[in-house]
């Protein structure tokens, strides 16, 4: 039945008031659709949810897995790395040890034939030293004997001894230049 007031439709038989028979009924429909789907929809529901359940788990599974192994590179990625490092280090190391030792053993060799030099040239200027006193030596000798042989050949008067000397000294000045 309807009543209408004041524009509002009301129902004779609202909510508020159960119906026992609709409940009844409604109660043995919901069972046998219960039932039916037990029979029928359940199992392969829950087989689907099973399996369903199973991936997630296999994938959350190959993420753990994933994600050690990531963990496990990344730890072997640094401890090389810092054998690396290491390495270079070392190596860097052996390079300046190695440039040290070359270069003090260039400069210890330079400074050696450095003296060598040294010492040859003062051997070679005076064996030179030596030379030029002996041609000194046989100069003064032969100049000695000639002027001997001079005076001896002449007289012995004053004016040609000196006339002599002066003669040697000119000669010995001419032999110089």
């Amino acid at each position: 039945m309807f009543m209408l007031t004041s524009g509002i439709i009301l129902l004779a038989g609202s909510l508020l008031s159960p119906n026992p028979g609709l409940i009844f009924w409604t109660a043995i429909t919901f069972v046998i659709v219960l039932l039916i789907l037990k029979k029928i929809a359940w199992g392969p529901i829950l087989t689907a949810l099973e399996e369903r359940e199973k991936g997630i788990q296999s994938s959350i599974d190959r993420a753990h897995k994933a994600k050690d192994e990531s963990e496990a590179i990344l730890r072997k990625n640094k401890e090389l790395l810092a054998k690396a490092d290491a390495e270079s280090d070392r190596i860097i190391r052996e390079g300046k040890d190695f440039a040290e030792k070359l270069r003090a053993d260039i400069s210890q060799k330079a400074q050696a034939e450095a003296q060598k030099m040294i010492t040859s040239a003062k051997e070679e200027i005076e064996q030179e030293k030596r030379r030029a006193l002996d041609v000194l030596r046989n100069e003064v000798a032969d100049l000695a004997v000639r002027g001997a042989e001079k005076i001896i050949r002449t007289t012995l008067d004053a004016d040609i001894q000196k006339r002599i000397v002066d003669s040697m000294i000119k000669d010995i000045s001419t032999n110089r230049n």
